[in-house]
């Protein structure tokens, strides 16, 4: 089963604050992981941010899954975005 990348409005602010580097190595590795998320993810054990974690170097990608949909809902550094707002 394919599945599409869809991103929430948070999720493209959090991509347009990354440098063009780390922007490129994540979009690179997002696409790669479309073909069997499961593989990748990891499950996160409060579920407050959502339900799966992706792991790209030291950046962490938090997502959903709704059918055939990968739905991106934060992106950011390891140590800024478990915090509490």
């Amino acid at each position: 089963m394919k599945f599409h990348l869809v991103y929430t409005q948070r999720a493209i602010r959090d991509i347009k604050r990354l440098d063009p580097g780390t922007n490129k190595r994540i979009g690179d590795t997002l696409k790669r992981y479309e073909a069997n998320p499961m593989a990748y993810a990891e499950s996160l054990t409060d579920s407050e941010l959502g339900t799966y974690r992706f792991r790209i170097g030291d950046y962490r990608v938090v997502f959903d899954i709704d059918g055939s949909e990968i739905i991106i809902l934060r992106i950011g550094h390891r140590r800024e975005l478990y915090k509490r707002r």
